[in-house]
């Protein structure tokens, strides 16, 4: 998310009206909270990235009812397939799109259900899996998988379900259930009785609590081993670099390459990073040059 004085209206008005009515209406405002959970904000999309648009081979997807617009750049005849986070797009990895090519691969990326240029108003982690299963069907298996922040987290509940991956990089991705939660909380200026409120929930219409739909979670029940490689920004301050501590420590075969002063969107557009992750992919080195 967004800088507090970069967000959008909408978002703005969320955070002054919401206290209000958890205080008088405690329960409207939990429910109210589940709906926003599962509706990721749409931010406009910079020029750069519209320009990314106009040299990709587009082509669509149907899933769950909705249409989700896919590109591709380059002809190689392997791929690596790229997943964007919550609120996010594929653009968003546009500077990844030269490197790709020359190291000799195609690049394929989607926007999620209810992001960007795909349709829908609510999505889901379940929703992501089936997306990234329909590539699958569509394209093969990917040569590797380059994920930011909440994208990583759906790649390794969709291994943990069998999707074959091999190798995945996993940029900003958070893994700790209670700080995910704290951090929309926080967001919308949320007390921990709608945090509450929230786990019961998950626990109701799903049968499993929310920790079972993290990559803390995930990681420790996949099928087979993937090569994981973690990116994290010390200043990332919406998905703290603990959430990376975290996995590593429960899956210490990662690599783990921690960055300074990118935050959490920011580190997709460095050149560095973006060497490390095309060459993890290729070769399996995980230094960040």
């Amino acid at each position: 998310m967004k800088q507090k004085n970069q967000a959008p209206l909408v978002l703005r008005i969320v955070r002054w009206i919401y206290p209000k009515v958890e205080r008088i209406a405690p329960f409207a405002a939990h429910w109210y909270f589940v709906r926003l959970f599962f509706t990721p904000l749409r931010f406009g999309t910079p020029e750069k990235e519209r320009k990314s648009e106009t040299f990709a081979d587009k082509f669509t997807l149907t899933m769950a009812g909705k249409k989700i617009q896919c590109y591709s750049w380059g002809t190689g005849s392997q791929y690596i397939l790229f997943v964007h986070g919550w609120a996010g797009r594929a653009t968003q990895f546009r500077r990844f799109v030269k490197p790709v090519i020359a190291a000799g691969y195609r690049m394929i990326a989607f926007d999620g259900p209810a992001h960007g240029n795909s349709e829908g108003r609510h999505t889901s982690i379940l929703e992501f899996e089936e997306a990234l299963k329909k590539i699958y069907d569509l394209r093969g298996t990917p040569a590797g998988i380059i994920a930011h922040s909440f994208g990583g987290g759906a790649v390794l509940f969709a291994a943990m379900n069998g999707l074959p991956v091999d190798k995945l990089v996993n940029i900003g991705t958070p893994t700790i259930g209670d700080e995910i939660i704290n951090t929309y909380l926080r967001t919308i200026h949320g007390s921990s009785a709608t945090g509450a409120f929230f786990k019961s929930y998950m626990i109701r219409k799903y049968g499993k609590p929310f920790d079972a739909f993290t990559s803390l979670h995930f990681v420790k029940h996949l099928p087979r081993p993937v090569s994981l490689l973690l990116v994290h920004d010390e200043d990332d301050k919406e998905v703290v670099i603990r959430h990376a501590e975290a996995l590593v420590s429960a899956y210490p075969q990662a690599g783990f390459i921690r960055t300074q002063r990118l935050g959490h969107t920011r580190i997709l557009k460095d050149d560095a990073v973006i060497r490390a992750c095309v060459t993890f992919i290729r070769e399996g080195s995980s230094r960040l040059q």
